[in-house]
């Protein structure tokens, strides 16, 4: 039969397998980095390995190389398969459990008697080579349940026959490499030869089946690429991320800190740290101010029946956490749309009054696991830059385009790139799927109009519309999810919502729901990552320090100080009695813009000798000056595009 493999047709024997057909298609250093194909079928599009027979019903085969995002899945777990077989050899009485590949790596859950550590990763990690050196055939085998069940057993392997005992199907699949069999539906790539490019990483104890009251496993996390090359790459990416990890970096800058005997997975602002959040909370409620939005402030607290009435208790309470009052049980906000569906509702609206923008820095609290918490970018109480806009369904395009160039605008301060999805309905949702694919095709023609490009995610809107989710790439190509825009038709008609309209008649508004910078947390998070600690002058908590040579310079400094404070400037002294060279290198490790120095120079000309904390000199400079460089350093990313920020 014919087949098309990337444009051409092939012409593909009976039994052939998926291999065969793609080597008349492709040339031979092409095919040597496909790792799997998919054959397209009438009705699916089924992942194999190349040694599997191509479908009978077959029309089409798609190659999967080894650089692509699905071949460097398949990669990192057939490594991990890679990875349990050199534990087998180096260490046999381990029991293996699961190995799955996970965002850019992989790992493997062994029951060991001493837990690993990465003193053990040299031996592990030769082993691995000596495996993939030997391009091991991946080889699959389907056995029925009770025989493979008992094969495991008779292997000492409890764990896979713990795991095939819950699987509903009377066959189940193996894969071998070398001296290694385990239980896996694949696919797996040809042969370990393309497990080459791998290094492990860290590890962790993990409970099995996730629950502590079973065994604790020894966990080893690693990663593999399709090349040396890429996984070098990848590995100096790792190490700048730890040189600019927000939880190192906001301990050393005195920003925040965590207190988990007492609030895990809540953040404690510090001075410095509170500090840049007020400047920030600040410059984003006059931006929203000059584009039409009103404050408002809903309460932390509502009743039950209300999140059942909004679908929440539903399809949301198990991120939800709630309280008894007298009887009453109420649910804590985890999100604000109730609460500003309420105050719209507080009075009939007329056609004229619409759109309602309302704006809410808002504390919620949504329930994470513990093992999920990671510093700002992921905990239990945050500040969302939360807006609602009720609108009549003609405004509905112009509201979301205007919300995209308010994404568009923040982004280029910060000089962000950022990716666009468009998420559609999940399988738990409410509302008509008229209302669905009303709002989805909003989002659609919207983001068209604004011309940008956009993948769409199926299955992965909020429960009650689909939205637009903005992923942002910072200085080390990693990707931040941020921004967020979602039509909602749905709750408006839940919670009767209606506006007057020209008829005299009353009409159901429309809602979006929108966040920029999403969570504040993380976003703070996000920004220390991708300046270093570095913060911009405009937001830097101390954007100058005043250094003393000696003594005799320290009523100098303090009418300095009080000059610069009088323009602006938030300004820090240090006159202990340390030397020089040891206090600038303190300021600069306190990533402070400006560093001053005051000798007895300085004294008689009445001014600093400005230094940057990049090591610059700029020389002897009056408090005029100073104030005047670091007003325009501030205000020098707000020349670009269409925000402005008061520094009175």
């Amino acid at each position: 039969m014919d087949v098309r493999v990337e444009g051409q047709m092939v012409d593909a024997p009976a039994e052939a397998d998926l291999a065969a057909v793609l080597r008349k298609a492709l040339s031979g250093k092409k095919f040597k980095t496909v790792v799997a194909a998919r054959a397209v079928t009438g009705g699916e599009s089924l992942l194999l390995d190349l040694s599997a027979s191509l479908p009978d019903d077959c029309h089409e085969l798609i190659p999967v190389y080894a650089d692509s995002p699905e071949g460097l899945q398949l990669i990192r777990h057939s490594t991990a398969h890679v990875l349990a077989a050199a534990v087998k050899r180096l260490f046999p009485a381990a029991r293996v459990t699961i190995g799955p590949a996970i965002d850019n790596g992989f790992y493997y859950d062994f029951d060991v008697e001493r837990p690993f550590s990465s003193e053990d990763f040299p031996a592990i990690e030769a082993e691995m080579q000596k495996i993939a050196a030997a391009r091991e055939p991946f080889t699959r085998e389907v056995l029925p349940r009770a025989e493979a069940e008992a094969r495991f057993r008779g292997m000492g392997e409890t764990y896979k026959a713990e795991i095939i005992e819950g699987i509903d199907a009377d066959t189940v699949s193996l894969y071998t490499c070398g001296d290694f069999t385990d239980l896996c539906r694949g696919p797996h790539v040809p042969h370990t030869g393309f497990a080459a490019s791998a290094k492990l990483l860290s590890v962790a104890g993990a409970y099995w089946r996730g629950d502590e009251k079973n065994p604790m496993l020894s966990r080893i996390y690693g990663t593999a690429f399709a090349d040396d090359k890429a996984l070098a790459a990848y590995l100096r990416q790792m190490e700048e991320a730890k040189r600019r990890d927000h939880r190192k970096l906001g301990r050393e800058l005195h920003l925040f800190t965590f207190q988990e005997d007492v609030a895990p997975g809540m953040v404690f602002w510090l001075p410095k740290g509170m500090l840049v959040r007020a400047i920030l909370e600040d410059f984003w409620r006059k931006e929203h101010l000059k584009r039409g939005y009103d404050m408002v402030q809903g309460p932390q607290l509502l009743r039950v029946e209300t999140w059942q009435r909004s679908g929440h208790y539903d399809h949301y309470r198990e991120n939800m956490y709630f309280t008894q009052i007298e009887d009453d049980a109420y649910g804590i906000k985890p999100m604000n749309c109730i609460a500003h569906m309420l105050i719209y509702k507080n009075e009939l609206r007329s056609y004229r009054d619409l759109p309602q923008r309302y704006f809410e820095l808002g504390v919620v609290h949504r329930h994470e696991k513990s093992g999920v918490l990671h510093g700002l970018l992921r905990v239990r109480q945050f500040t969302q830059d939360d807006a609602h806009i009720l609108c009549a369904p003609d405004q509905l395009e112009g509201e979301i385009l205007d919300v995209i160039h308010l994404i568009r605008d923040l982004m280029n301060l910060f000089g962000f790139q950022y990716k666009v999805a468009i998420s559609t309905r999940p399988e738990s949702s409410i509302g008509t799927d008229e209302a669905w694919e009303l709002a989805t095709g909003a989002l659609i023609q919207a983001v068209e109009k604004a011309g940008l490009p956009y993948e769409i995610n199926e299955g992965d809107g909020a429960f009650y519309g689909p939205k637009i989710d903005v992923r942002l790439l910072d200085c080390i190509g990693r990707e931040w999810q941020c921004s967020t825009i979602q039509v909602d038709f749905t709750l408006p008609d839940r919670f009767d919502l209606n506006y007057v309209g020209q008829d005299g008649e009353r009409h159901r508004p429309v809602m979006v729901h929108r966040a920029i910078m999403g969570s504040l947390e993380r976003f703070i998070g996000v920004l220390i990552e991708q300046y270093a600690g570095a913060l911009p002058v405009w937001l830097a908590p101390e954007q100058a320090r005043l250094l003393t040579v000696t003594e005799a310079g320290d009523e100098a400094v303090l009418k300095l100080r009080d000059e610069l404070k009088a323009q602006g400037i938030r300004v820090a002294l240090d006159t202990r009695n340390e030397k020089l060279g040891f206090k600038v290198r303190e300021a600069q490790l306190a990533k402070v813009p400006y560093i001053l120095v005051v000798g007895e120079k300085e004294v008689q000309a009445g001014g600093a000798n400005v230094r940057l904390r990049n090591g610059d000199n700029l020389g002897l400079k009056s408090g005029g000056e100073i104030a005047a460089l670091i007003r325009a350093d501030a205000e020098e990313p707000f020349k670009q595009g269409g925000m402005r920020y008061s520094f009175a």
